[in-house]
């Protein structure tokens, strides 16, 4: 499988995500406050570049976060509603590099860099499943 046939600088994937108490900080215990934790952006973030790579991978391949480089800017509400827009900046081999914004109703709340790896799922489970008979 050739990834750079599959993914491409500049493709871009935008979601939307509610706030609800469930991701604040003070119900994830980072805050003090009904506003949206920082974990959950970048939760949000994350899920957003993995479903732009699954739109793009043959069966039996998925992507996994490697590192994350990100600036939450601004406070969201609970009850509010942020966009996430993610873009491919690179691919080198398996790594796949992504330029990572979000928005709120009225600012951008959050930007950063994040690197995904792609994986054949079955390969990376038998690491998974010897790393537990250790254990």
């Amino acid at each position: 499988m050739e990834l750079s046939e599959l993914i491409h600088p500049g493709m871009i994937r935008e979601d939307s995500f509610p706030i609800t108490m469930e991701n604040s900080a003070i119900h994830l215990g980072s805050g003090s406050s009904r506003i949206l934790a920082t974990p959950w952006m970048i939760a949000f973030m994350e899920r957003v570049s993995h479903r732009l790579l699954t739109c793009c991978l043959p069966e039996g391949f998925s992507s996994v976060g490697t590192h994350l480089d990100v600036h939450h800017l601004a406070p969201t509400p609970v009850g509010a509603t942020i966009r996430v827009r993610v873009e491919v900046l690179s691919l080198d081999g398996n790594r796949v590099n992504f330029s990572i914004e979000a928005w709120d109703n009225l600012e951008k709340i959050g930007e950063g860099k994040h690197e995904r790896m792609v994986i054949d799922e079955a390969r990376f489970l038998r690491r998974v499943e010897k790393k537990m008979a250790s254990f």
